[in-house]
């Protein structure tokens, strides 16, 4: 079993690749899908919301509407989007709006 200490971390490089004007609407929808994607497992597993995180007793400020988080959480959310639909697109894949 591999320690923290040994694992890098090597995403694709896709630094070069640009995202289409027409996909940042739907990266927008899958950043806002991502944040309730997690809430929803956050609050399953017991967590509810607090003003500041608070693991022994499960409370994270985040566990809030997309629309209410800060702009560094939305942020975090798009990358994660951008990133994934980039990593689609150069994988040969297309997405088509239907």
């Amino acid at each position: 079993m591999m320690t923290n200490d040994t694992y890098t971390p090597q995403p694709a490089d896709l630094t070069q690749v640009e995202l289409p004007e027409e996909l940042l609407a739907l990266a927008e929808a899958m950043a806002k899908n991502v944040h309730e994607v997690w809430a929803a497992t956050r609050i399953a597993q017991g967590w509810s919301y607090g003003p500041e995180r608070d693991d022994k007793n499960r409370h994270h400020p985040c566990l809030v509407p997309y629309e209410e988080l800060p702009e560094e959480e939305k942020t975090y959310d798009r990358n994660t989007s951008i990133e994934t639909l980039k990593f689609i697109l150069t994988h040969g894949f297309r997405i088509n709006k239907a």
